[in-house]
Formats: structure tokens, sequence, C-alpha cells
């Protein structure tokens, strides 16, 4: 466990980005990884909306697992989606707070039980937001208390099938009257895709490709 801690630990950024690259930086991933035609210069971009997710490291003896979501039928938005617990930065808040404050909303997760390892890039999506992925190790003695109004399940994923590149598949669908690609993983029944497989991706980039 000690060397997956320090595999991770050595491939992402330990301490916060400053403000300018979070916000408007042009170290960042996201829809445009797979549609470049969609790359927008930093100095064009306009109304991109701050989120952060956590993304939760959970060490059981037996491996490290990724807690995900799928977020409530209902939603007017992303409804059904796999997603990372998270949401929009609010005001006077640090990412990392929000995606400890998220993940305790939408699914009880106790933030004393996260320790924040550090973060991911920035990660801009079609739909007008800019994410920042909040890596944090999660101790296993906890109890999730799901809040129906915003998540219908979350579920754990082995980070070894989810860093594995036979598993990231790229999958297309039309969108706006124009074919785009996507990164998907999707494992027993859930159809991980779009922005949180885009950050998987991203992920296994910083940490795990040669």
């Amino acid at each position: 466990m000690n060397a997956y801690r320090e595999k991770i630990l050595g491939a992402i950024d330990r301490d916060m980005p400053p403000a300018d690259i979070v916000l408007n930086g042009v170290k960042t991933r996201g829809d445009h990884d797979l549609n470049p035609d969609e790359w927008v210069e930093p100095s064009e971009r306009k109304n991109l909306r701050l989120a952060a997710v956590l993304v939760p490291l959970i060490e059981r003896g037996e491996g490290v697992f990724v807690l995900l979501t799928r977020r409530a039928d209902h939603l007017n938005s992303h409804s059904g989606q796999v997603a990372f617990p998270g949401g929009k930065v609010e005001e006077g808040e640090s990412p990392a707070e929000a995606a400890l404050r998220e993940a305790e909303e939408e699914v009880g997760l106790d933030p004393s039980l996260v320790e924040i390892a550090g973060f991911l890039d920035p990660y801009e999506t079609g739909t007008g937001f800019r994410i920042l992925p909040v890596v944090g190790f999660v101790k296993p003695d906890f109890t999730l208390k799901i809040d129906p109004n915003e998540v219908a399940e979350a579920f754990e994923v082995p980070l070894s099938f989810l860093m594995n590149p036979d598993h990231h598949e790229r999958h297309s669908v039309m969108w706006r009257g124009k074919r785009r690609a996507y990164y998907a993983m999707p494992y027993e029944g859930h159809y991980i895709w779009g922005a949180t497989a885009g950050m998987l991706k991203n992920m296994y980039d910083r940490v795990y490709a040669p």
C-alpha cells in the first residue's frame, strides 16, 4: 500500500494549483482532448463555472477502490450519469473544501475520514464547467447516507480496473449537430463516461502511463 501511495503522491500536484491556472489556465484537460476543434483559447473563454469533485480512493485490505455515484434520474442536468461526488465551488471556499462538502451532502462521507492527497489537472466540459479533481485517500470504516434528491446509488470500482488502459474505450455520439468522441470505462453494468472517465484518464496519464 505504501508503494501505491508514493506513486500517487509523486505524480499529482500536492498543492492546489494557483487560482489563475484553476480559473483560466492553459494546463487543462477536458472534452476537447478527443475533440480538438472545440478548444478555446484562454483569452476567449467566458462564463466557465468553477466546480470541484472528490476522487475518493478507498484503501481496503484487498486493494484500492474508487467511490463513484450515479446521479438521481429526476435531476435536470446529467441525470442518471456516473459521477464523482462534487459540485459548484461556493464563494469563500476552496475547491478541496467544496469537494469534501459535496461528498458529505451527497453520500454522507465524513470529511474526517478523507486525507487530501493532491490535485489532478483542471477539466473543462462542453457544458461550461471547469472542474478541479481533488484526490483523497479514504479510510474504509465509513457508512454512507445517500441523499436521494441528488444520488440514486453509490458504488465502488477497483482502481486497478480504471487504471488499465485496455478499459479506456473511445465512444462517440451526435451532439449539437456534430459527432463528439469521449472516453468510456463500462464496469459491471455501470457506464462510466464523459467527464468522469476523462478525469480518470488524466489520472492514468499522470500516475500510471509509461
